[in-house]
């Protein structure tokens, strides 16, 4: 034992010495494997000189730290994800509740039109419908936007949902927002016995917030439950 060292394995500045913290680490062989953030911080040395030698033992553990911050970094994306997508249900739910509370058929369109920007976080919301028979009020065309018969399976196919983050409009979607419009949802509005092929549209400024490959069943639920409603205040016996 050397002068600075006590009795006790503990140096003057309080640490343990390096045989104690040998004698540690050889009572408790996995300790390193438990304790990564450790592992981590220790400083490699390579045990040859020369550059034709290979220090496995050095690559090893490189490839676990790397290993390490690969796991970091898909953890924390899986939070921003799931954060993300708790947001976007949340909203959904919010605007089915308006919808729900709509007290008429044009009171529905105006929270479409009104309400549901707001409520799901974008710049725009659209109604666009091809003609029906026999044809809906004039205060419920004033307020949807009328598109010619087979517009629909011209704009988006044979999609229930068409997404996009390249689009451009001239208004025939999006009307008077056409210009703030910059990526779109585009939701299948099927016939009913009353209610007329159409589309549910979703626009915002960014080019991030809609885009192929994006999940689209929440978007396709709000067109959906769009659907019912219509039906619902559709088929009501007039007074």
């Amino acid at each position: 034992m050397t002068e600075d060292q006590g009795n006790d394995g503990m140096n003057d500045g309080g640490t343990p010495d390096e045989e104690s913290v040998a004698t540690f680490l050889r009572a408790n062989p996995d300790f390193l494997s438990r304790r990564s953030d450790v592992m981590e911080a220790l400083s490699g040395v390579s045990r040859w000189d020369g550059e034709t030698v290979v220090d496995f033992q050095k690559a090893m553990v490189e490839r676990l730290r790397g290993e390490i911050d690969h796991m970091r970094a898909c953890t924390n994306d899986l939070i921003v994800t799931s954060r993300s997508n708790l947001s976007v249900q949340t909203r959904t739910h919010a605007a089915v509740l308006a919808m729900l509370g709509a007290e008429s058929i044009e009171h529905l369109v105006r929270i479409i039109n009104e309400d549901m920007p707001l409520l799901l976080d974008v710049d725009v919301v659209t109604l666009c419908l091809e003609p029906t028979t026999p044809p809906l009020s004039q205060e419920t065309m004033a307020q949807t936007i009328a598109i010619p018969t087979g517009a629909v399976e011209q704009i988006i196919g044979n999609h229930e949902v068409f997404l996009t983050n390249t689009i451009k409009d001239d208004g025939t979607l999006f009307g008077a927002g056409a210009g703030l419009v910059r990526s779109a949802a585009l939701a299948r509005i099927r016939a009913g016995r009353r209610v007329p092929t159409g589309l549910l549209g979703l626009g915002s400024r960014s080019h991030a917030t809609f885009h192929p490959g994006q999940g689209s069943e929440l978007i396709l639920f709000l067109a959906r439950v769009v659907e019912r409603l219509f039906d619902r205040w559709l088929e009501a016996p007039t007074a």
